[in-house]
């Protein structure tokens, strides 16, 4: 893929220049079988000519050997140059499914802002098959075209006229097929949309049914559905009614074609212009028209449905990046894990000062959840300030290469994902090879939980951990981050679906798994007083801005906004 912009133009020509060689064999071989094709009819009208007219039997052996040649080839032509077209067509669809998916897992981000996830996976899908759909098109219509200058150059030996008619009328049709198929392009592109939308809505009631049956919002999402899904239903119908008039005006005007050329050659044989092999030759050629002009309709088709859909891929490729400065460095060697945030503001943030020590847990109280979540973008860069800076051992995060510094800097959220698997898998996920994973299970509490599972830690987890009560998803994606031992460890909420024995349990272990070595910083983002108790100090961020620190017994006498985030 070219450097620069995207657009839908771009992707369309870069797909098909990256399969260009099977392309290319496959325009050839397709030419040579719409060219075998066309030489059929004009076969047979010079055997009735040469040899059934003047009943010679030896020039008619010869000429159906001929004939049998001819057939062989176009045969073979069709199907290998059909094989190279359609290779081409899926191996185009996977590169672009590829980058397209690069785009969306790239460390800078911003490619599923204003998405849901099932329209992601729409465009990644459907619209790249359908732009890899193009090339083979490209193909088909070359070859057609082909088919349709041997025809033409035929009617021409047999007739001027006939030749002439074709020759002049194939442009006028693939003209009105292009002006016929610019509503479908357009209604290409909002069926698309809406069907990703709806789709996207579909995947988020699936994954949150559990807490849309708790809080008894099912009747609101199951209504929001149904409207994505009727303006889906509205737009196909809309596409389908577009793509229906294309194709009949299409077949309507070519029929009206090939009578006309079939009429003019029956004429032309009535007044014995030309012979009855010759008249033969040219119903036949008119007959055959018909396949290569049906094509063009086709091509015209997919061409107006694959440039809708690579101007939505386009669209995902060059979204903004939600990292403002492009980062390249790497943290240098072991990390000592001085995190330290001075005047950060941004997505609702409005000035934090806090600074975690090696070796420290540092909690940090946000009295907003809005705000909460915003610091944690901001420590992962998965967005950047848009004042103060971040700084990681003196360095500011916005130097650092974003996937090097979560190697080094693991934020893990509350509602974590899990994989399908096993529990060991998910636990094991990001740890060293090898790696003990007891100390992990029981310092997030989820040792007894994994006695209690069927099969232990080989008890298998199905998508996004859906087999799992919310406790034990949280449990086992705790276990995951402390497995992975990473220089500092940044947690944000990590027991709001656990119960409050077993939290102090987690708390007491957690402190010990990540205080025992002395180098292991940890930032604990949470209203939780069992977590924040065994913080060695708590920020207060209250508005958006740091307000105090102080150890957990301190703030909770000294400031009503921390009582009533954490212990009300």
């Amino acid at each position: 893929m070219r450097e620069g912009r995207p657009t839908g133009r771009s992707v369309l020509r870069d797909s098909i220049a990256g399969q260009w060689r099977r392309l290319a064999v496959g325009a050839v071989l397709g030419a040579g079988h719409q060219a075998g094709e066309a030489l059929v009819p004009v076969l047979i009208g010079v055997v009735i000519d040469r040899a059934v007219d003047g009943g010679d039997g030896r020039a008619l052996l010869r000429w159906l050997a001929l004939l049998a040649v001819v057939y062989v080839a176009l045969s073979y032509s069709f199907r290998w140059g059909a094989r190279a077209r359609e290779d081409a067509s899926l191996d185009a669809g996977h590169a672009l499914r590829l980058h397209l998916v690069g785009r969306v897992l790239h460390p800078h981000g911003g490619a599923e802002r204003g998405r849901l996830p099932g329209a992601l996976t729409s465009v990644a899908t459907e619209d790249t098959r359908r732009v890899g759909t193009v090339g083979s098109a490209l193909v088909l219509g070359f070859s057609v075209l082909t088919g349709l200058l041997v025809g033409a150059v035929a009617l021409l030996r047999i007739s001027l006229t006939l030749g002439l008619l074709v020759l002049l009328g194939t442009p006028l049709l693939l003209w009105l097929g292009h002006l016929l198929s610019k509503p479908l392009e357009r209604h290409s592109a909002a069926e698309q949309e809406r069907a990703a939308h709806a789709s996207g809505v579909a995947a988020d009631l699936v994954a949150g049914l559990r807490v849309l049956k708790g809080i008894g919002a099912v009747p609101a999402a199951v209504a929001r559905y149904r409207r994505g899904s009727r303006d889906a239903l509205t737009a196909t119908l809309r596409s389908t009614r577009a793509e229906a008039w294309q194709t009949g005006m299409t077949t309507g005007l070519t029929g009206v074609f090939i009578a006309a050329v079939a009429l003019i050659g029956g004429r032309l044989g009535v007044q014995g212009d030309i012979t009855l092999g010759e008249l033969v030759s040219a119903v036949g050629l008119a007959l055959f028209l018909l396949g290569p002009l049906g094509g063009l309709a086709w091509v015209n088709a997919e061409l107006a449905q694959g440039r809708a859909s690579a101007a939505r891929v386009a669209a995902v490729l060059a979204a903004p990046t939600a990292t403002h400065s492009a980062g390249d460095a790497a943290p240098d060697g072991a990390v000592p894990g001085v995190l330290r945030l001075r005047g950060v503001a941004g997505e609702g943030l409005r000035h934090i000062d806090l600074e975690a020590a090696p070796g420290e847990l540092l909690g940090v109280a946000v009295t907003d959840p809005a705000h909460a979540i915003a610091l944690m973008r901001c420590l992962g860069r998965d967005t950047d300030p848009t004042a103060g800076v971040a700084e990681l051992d003196g360095t500011p995060l916005t130097r650092l290469d974003p996937a090097a510094l979560r190697a080094t800097v693991l934020v893990a959220a509350h509602d974590a994902d899990l994989f399908s698997g096993t529990v060991a898998g998910n636990v094991a996920a990001g740890a060293p090879e090898g790696a003990d994973l007891a100390p992990a299970l029981a310092a997030a509490g989820a040792d007894d939980m994994v006695r209690s599972l069927p099969a232990g830690l080989d008890t298998a987890v199905s998508e996004r951990g859906r087999s799992l009560s919310g406790g034990q998803r949280q449990r086992v994606a705790l276990a995951r981050a402390l497995a992975a031992d990473p220089p500092i460890l940044v947690l944000h909420d990590p027991t709001t679906a656990i119960d409050a024995v077993t939290e102090a349990r987690i708390a007491a272990g957690l402190r010990h798994l990540r205080t025992a070595r002395g180098d292991r910083t940890t930032v604990l983002i949470t209203t939780s007083p069992a977590l924040l108790a065994v913080s060695d100090r708590v920020v207060l961020v209250d508005g958006g801005r740091t307000v105090d620190t102080a150890p957990h017994h301190v703030l909770a006498g000294r400031h009503p906004a921390y009582r009533t985030a954490v212990l009300s």
